[in-house]
């Protein structure tokens, strides 16, 4: 036996090396709390924490500006109007929450979280900054025409949010994109709405139906250009229009060589999957000019991809576009108007950096001024009309307007044991031979402070460790110790704090979607306590069962996100929030709601839209809705609830039906069953909504409003039923 074994086995001594190491050799580096380089270098000469501070960690004020802000309690604030927003119109988060979350018996909505806040002030802001961004870039560079956007629903078909788009738009001939049939009639319907004058371009891959539609809605006095993705559509156009004896005016899509090499760059490109070559332009400018319809060919289309990086790449792809519409007019088409698709980026990151797909290096005015700039030069060079500009900027107008609103309910913190409490005579009693030896020379290696080598020693005596367990002779005891000593060594070396594992309520499958599928970062931050300097890092897990639901990407290329402690995990105030810990996710009212699933049958999120209001509050919830209930994302997946309930009442009366004695029990047992269909998926946690066995025989309910309201209502349990699902 190697003298390190026997010394230790004959005295039960630990070495020198795991003398020192037991007893906290002062040479060794002490654990320090969470830092962060950007908090550090704001307050570099101060322990004090102001939301400035906070700010700058998170940095708010870069993808934030100018819609969110931190005021002097630490809370975010919306500024409605963007820079035009005064102090006293900023709209407080967290009273939000407080106002949609707190029971309708003390004046709140009674909703659950998790949650989505929309700001329509924020929506018609930034169709307004658009626009005047065009306005301007025309007026300064002489441009002979104007700017004419349109809304691409598919980035989000949100009735109300489509609704306020026609109606803010309505002032500046605003349109709607579709790219689907139930897109076009959603389009359809809205903008009979809206300004006459305003565009409905119809993208998409077409059949006959479709066409039929696009070709009633002109019928219908709707501004609509039918735009060919494939060439074979102009033949139905051609056949469909005659029938209904409608002109129709049509666009193509072509397939631009310019493209950018970015995630969102692969549908652009000569390999791109939309759009038509020169090739197939030519052959179908011949088909109308044979069918004599070329002057409805008024509008050429394309698209470079999403998040366009720079003005240069969009220059170049906008050049190039003008050459192909001024060669249309010049084989004697009609064209009108030049349609630069969408790319309009944002910056989610804060970083105004034109290198990854998270950010852009330009704002609005440079955007449309590149715009107007290469078309101008194109059709001067080319003595052409200038024609009217039209986009489809759908992630630029609606992704800030949006904030998901969720709850962190509790947190995993790291189990690293302190020194004094390492038992290692109790470690070495049951370790083999070799397993010892891996101990000893960890032990040396954190005393050298050999980082590397301290983690291959400390892999090696975990795996040892492991394989001895799965054989039977270790205890699980002494597996544990040998974690926890591991766990203290990576501690000591690395002078580290693990991140914590936060548990949210709320599903990423089905509110955050683009994160799990193509690894989108969106800005997400604690929406108060920002007057508080957060103290851990922390990953966010989800409700799902699912390895996948959790983030631990953040912007700024973090794995951790700084986080504040929980009430009873870690300390800190509540900053207002009754004890619970509020997270936002920002940027994100483009995509997310109409790609989420209902991935372990967990439903969207509640909704309010909310307006600037001159109240004490500064704001009014104009429109609330709760989220699905667990009865609505039954139905989804083709179940019926009603009869669901029945099996289960049925069930109740044969097995809890016969108690004496006790004759409120099956009805109350009937009832929380009738009740979990009508609620929520998500978690229940804490006042006010806390689940409460209330004296009620052990069954529970949402809240005291809930109870009474079951205890009192005489209505049978069909009636309950209706009530509780309704």
């Amino acid at each position: 036996m190697p003298a390190l074994a026997c010394c230790v086995d004959a005295a039960a001594v630990a070495p020198p090396g795991y003398a020192a190491f037991i007893a906290g050799d002062s040479s060794l580096p002490s654990a320090v709390p969470f830092s962060t380089s950007t908090a550090d270098a704001a307050d570099s000469n101060s322990t004090h924490w102001s939301p400035a501070h906070s700010s700058a960690l998170y940095r708010i004020d870069g993808w934030g500006a100018p819609y969110f802000s931190v005021n002097n309690a630490g809370n975010i604030t919306v500024r409605p109007y963007g820079t035009d927003s005064l102090a006293h119109q900023e709209i407080d988060l967290l009273k939000i929450v407080k106002k949609v979350s707190d029971p309708k018996s003390v004046g709140g909505l009674g909703l659950q979280l998790p949650l989505i806040v929309r700001v329509p002030d924020v929506l018609k802001n930034r169709l307004e900054s658009l626009q005047s961004a065009f306005e301007s870039a025309i007026q300064a560079q002489g441009y002979e025409s104007h700017y004419q956007g349109v809304y691409p629903v598919k980035c989000n078909q949100d009735r109300f949010v489509v609704q306020d788009i026609v109606k803010f738009g309505a002032p500046f001939r605003f349109g709607l994109e579709a790219g689907s049939k139930p897109e076009l009639l959603l389009a359809m319907s809205c903008l009979c709405k809206g300004n006459p004058e305003a565009l409905l371009v119809c993208n998409g891959f077409k059949d006959a139906e479709y066409i039929f539609l696009a070709l009633l809605a002109r019928k219908l006095a709707l501004n609509t250009v039918i735009v060919l993705e494939e060439e074979e559509e102009v033949d139905l156009v051609i056949e469909i229009s005659k029938k209904l004896y409608v002109r129709p005016v049509i666009g193509v899509r072509a397939k631009l060589r310019t493209k950018h090499s970015g995630h969102f760059g692969s549908t652009s490109g000569e390999k791109g999957k939309f759009g038509l070559t020169t090739i197939q332009i030519l052959r179908v400018v011949k088909k109308l000019q044979d069918s004599g319809m070329l002057d409805c060919l008024q509008l050429l289309h394309f698209h470079i991809g999403s998040q366009i990086p720079s003005t240069a790449l969009l220059q170049a792809g906008v050049v190039e576009a003008a050459q192909i519409y001024s060669e249309l007019a010049r084989l004697g088409a009609d064209m009108k108007v030049i349609d630069i698709g969408g790319g309009l980026g944002i910056d989610y990151d804060g970083s105004k950096s034109g290198n990854s797909d998270l950010s852009v290096s330009y704002g609005l005015q440079e955007y449309a001024s590149a715009v107007v700039n290469a078309v101008r030069f194109v059709c001067d060079r080319k003595s052409i009309k200038h024609p009217i500009i039209c986009s489809e900027s759908g992630r630029a107008i609606v992704s800030h307007h949006s904030i998901l609103i969720f709850e962190a309910i509790s947190a995993t913190a790291p189990t690293t044991p302190a020194m004094n409490q390492v038992d290692l005579p109790f470690i070495l009693e049951g370790l083999s031979e070799d397993a010892r030896v891996n101990c000893w020379n960890l032990s040396q290696a954190a005393m050298r402070h050999e980082t590397e080598t301290c983690f291959v020693y400390a892999d090696q005596l975990k795996q040892r460790c492991v394989e001895q367990f799965k054989e039977g002779t270790l205890g699980i005891e002494q597996l544990a110790a040998v974690d926890g000593l591991c766990d203290l060594v990576s501690k000591v070396v690395d002078a580290s704090e693990p991140a914590r594992t936060y548990h949210v309520n709320l599903s990423i499958f089905t509110s955050i979607p683009d994160f799990w599928s193509i690894g989108q970062i969106f800005p997400i931050v604690p929406i108060h306590r920002l007057d508080e300097r957060p103290e851990v890092r922390g990953i966010l897990s989800d409700l799902t069962c699912d390895s996948d639901g959790k983030i631990d990407k953040f912007i700024g290329g973090e794995t951790s996100l700084p986080l504040h402690g929980l009430e009873g995990n870690g300390g800190g105030s509540s900053g207002g929030a009754n004890g619970r810990y509020y997270l936002g996710m920002f940027l994100g009212g483009a995509y997310q709601e109409s790609l989420g699933g209902v991935h372990n049958l967990f439903g969207g999120p509640s909704v309010v839209s909310v307006s600037q209001s001159d109240g004490p509050y500064s704001f009014a919830v104009t429109r609330a809705a709760p989220g699905p209930s667990c009865g609505d994302v039954l139905r989804v997946m083709q179940h019926e609830p009603e009869l669901m309930f029945e099996t289960l009442k049925h069930r109740a009366e044969e097995f809890c039906g016969q108690d004496h004695g006790n004759e409120g029990t099956h009805a109350a047992l009937v009832s929380t069953i009738a009740r979990s269909f009508h609620n929520m998926p998500y978690l229940v946690v804490a006042s006010p909504c806390s689940l409460t066995a209330m004296n009620n025989n052990g069954f529970y309910y949402c809240n005291e409003e809930d109870y009474n309201a079951a205890v009192d209502s005489g209505a049978s349990e069909d009636e309950q039923w209706s009530y509780c699902y309704a």
